[in-house]
């Protein structure tokens, strides 16, 4: 899904909330003309259209945005690097019949997808929840499988289904969590993962407390704003030479941010 069809599908799903906002008002003066005959009752369909109106004046404002965005990433450049090679990515979340999260290079053009796995045969990951990563060529390159009781565990392999490593976040109680770490597949500690209880900024730190990574809300370059409108967008940064291997271990935190813990 490029840029300006996420905004399109955002824009349609706004549209299908004004729809579905008039039915209950159509419901209401049908009922009335034909049973109630009163007044005093049509008021009761002014907040059915209030919030109709308010749905579609949203879909207008996204449908305008696409057509922009579209006009600005003909000018851009098609980058050829692998969602694994980029250093930037730009996080989109969407929910249609299933969670997704889009990924997008800075140009605007699609990087990978992350989303639920459903496999209908036997395979190693049972019956947990699974989630795939896939390329811009929608050809899977990793897995997430979710787990763990007394803690939240997140297990990563590669598109062999070989185990990269681990995600884990210490359950202290009730609604309440500990560190977020990452281990390597022979259970080595590789890295911590610390940010704010209040705000999108999660950091990637290794075992010498060097960033390597970080997933922030609020601070979009402004160059990019002519294909991503919204300065809030998501932008999880990776440094680039960092192995393939543990970048993909540490997209794990995607799946925690905006799966588990949203």
């Amino acid at each position: 899904m490029r840029i300006h069809e996420y905004y399109q599908t955002k824009a349609r799903l706004s549209l299908n909330g004004s729809i579905l906002a008039l039915l209950p008002a159509i419901f209401i003066v049908i009922a009335n003309l034909v049973y109630f005959r009163n007044r005093e009752l049509m008021a009761l369909i002014i907040p059915f259209l209030l919030y109709s109106l308010g749905y579609f004046q949203i879909s207008l404002f996204r449908m305008e945005q696409s057509i922009n965005i579209a006009k600005n990433l003909t000018k851009s450049k098609t980058l050829t690097e692998s969602v694994l090679d980029a250093s930037q990515l730009l996080v989109l979340y969407l929910n249609i019949t299933s969670p997704h999260l889009f990924l997008y290079f800075p140009d605007g053009h699609i990087a990978g997808e992350l989303k639920q796995y459903k496999c209908n045969k036997l395979n190693l990951f049972g019956r947990a929840k699974t989630y795939s990563l896939s390329n811009a060529n929608n050809q899977i390159i990793g897995y997430f499988k979710v787990c763990g009781r007394k803690s939240v565990e997140i297990e990563v392999f590669n598109e062999k289904h070989a185990h990269v490593g681990t995600f884990v976040k210490q359950r202290l109680g009730l609604m309440k969590y500990g560190k977020k770490q990452l281990f390597d597949h022979s259970g080595r500690y590789v890295s911590a993962i610390e940010g704010s209880p209040f705000f999108m900024d999660e950091h990637i730190l290794n075992s010498d407390e060097k960033q390597v990574g970080r997933l922030r809300r609020g601070w979009m370059p402004v160059e990019w704003s002519t294909v991503f409108p919204e300065p809030n967008t998501p932008v999880f940064s990776l440094i680039e030479n960092l192995p393939e291997q543990k970048k993909l271990l540490s997209m794990s935190i995607l799946i925690n941010e905006f799966f588990i813990e949203r």
